[in-house]
């Protein structure tokens, strides 16, 4: 099997809802969700009672409304705005804070439980619009809405506090849970579906491609020689035990579940797809701003702003030429957390917040712009 083929189980196109003033739960349902999600919220208490700290906070909103730093006074924005992860809501409530009564914010997650939270809030306020589905899916959700261009663009990558803390979602290692992983539990198969199917070699790869797992071939054969796994303590446990060399302050089990979640979320390819809907969905002067925690993804932004902000020149010319690849891009910045935020929030220590601003070239496809340059 090949990593780079893989795609997550397809969705089916069922009918969106579209936005409209007769809509009093201002959600909109992307493709395959209507039928998915009740209406009623079956969150518990306990699902939605996490204790989440949106990491760099003030840093993300004022960055998508194109600010230095938020003033104590609501800025007004008017305008369209997105939150591509809204999680618990953290960037999306701050950033409602500052946004003008005829502003809309679209909202979108694959997580059934942070789209009930979300449903909760747009009940609040009907500036709020949800869409359950992936930000892979930003431009076929946002035509389904009649928007073709947005102000202002925000992702907070990965996965969240809430989602490691809650073990029977299967991404934690030190909570015991089923062996899931899923971003959303109503589609797709888990993790342990996938285990009893893959074979060593495919195994090795991901740990090794998603994980950057040195040992990953060891730890493979490990994982196969059991057929079946019910529980994320025991998958841990084989891992420990397969790997040969612990890191000081590092459980080792951290690269391999980071690798399958990933792979199982199809997490790169879907913030590839993000990065290049972004050129044309944000408007002139509008503003990305996206946060990552590990080396995979931030060095996709990193080469995706570098790429569209610097333009890329011909390789084989020795006079000045202007470049052959339009300049999407412009100002772009890498912030990370303060002391003060590392110290009272540990896991925001390896984030980092990219930023960047649409300038007011015209978006032309790399098939387009391939045809006009021959």
């Amino acid at each position: 099997m090949s990593i780079s083929n893989y795609k997550p189980e397809s969705k089916s196109n069922s009918e969106v809802r579209s936005l409209s003033a007769a809509d009093d739960s201002a959600t909109v349902a992307a493709p395959s969700t209507i039928d998915n999600l009740p209406a009623q919220n079956t969150a518990t208490p306990d699902q939605l009672s996490f204790a989440h700290d949106a990491v760099l906070l003030q840093e993300a909103v004022a960055a998508v409304l194109g600010v230095k730093s938020l003033p104590e006074n609501s800025l007004q924005a008017s305008g369209i705005y997105v939150d591509a992860t809204f999680g618990r809501g953290g960037h999306s409530r701050l950033l409602l804070t500052q946004l003008a009564a005829d502003a809309q914010l679209i909202v979108f997650d694959k997580d059934p439980t942070a789209i009930t939270v979300a449903r909760e809030l747009a009940a609040e306020d009907k500036r709020v619009h949800v869409i359950h589905d992936s930000f892979a899916s930003l431009t076929e959700s946002l035509a389904a809405l009649g928007i073709s261009q947005v102000d202002g663009l925000m992702a907070d990558l990965g996965v969240s506090s809430p989602q490691i803390d809650d073990g029977s979602r299967g991404f934690s290692f030190m909570r015991d849970g089923a062996v899931d992983m899923r971003m959303d539990t109503t589609r797709g198969q888990s993790v342990a579906e996938w285990l009893e199917k893959v074979d060593d070699e495919t195994l090795a790869n991901v740990l090794y491609d998603f994980g950057e797992e040195r040992h990953s071939r060891r730890i493979a054969r490990a994982i196969k020689e059991m057929s079946r796994y019910t529980s994320t303590l025991e998958l841990a446990e084989v891992i420990k035990v397969a790997h040969p060399k612990w890191q000081k302050g590092k459980h080792p089990a951290t690269q391999s579940f980071q690798a399958m979640r990933i792979f199982i979320n199809n997490e790169l390819g879907d913030v590839d797809s993000f990065l290049e809907q972004s050129i044309p969905i944000i408007k002139a002067g509008g503003q990305l701003a996206v946060i990552s925690f590990h080396s995979l993804e931030d060095r996709r932004i990193k080469q995706f702003l570098q790429r569209h902000s610097k333009g890329q020149y011909p390789e084989d010319e020795k006079l000045p030429m202007p470049p052959n690849r339009p300049r999407y891009f412009s100002k772009p910045k890498r912030i990370g957390p303060s002391k003060s935020e590392v110290a009272g929030n540990p896991r925001s220590r390896s984030a980092w917040l990219r930023t960047a601003t649409r300038t007011d070239v015209v978006y032309q496809s790399e098939q387009s712009s391939e045809s006009m340059q021959s």
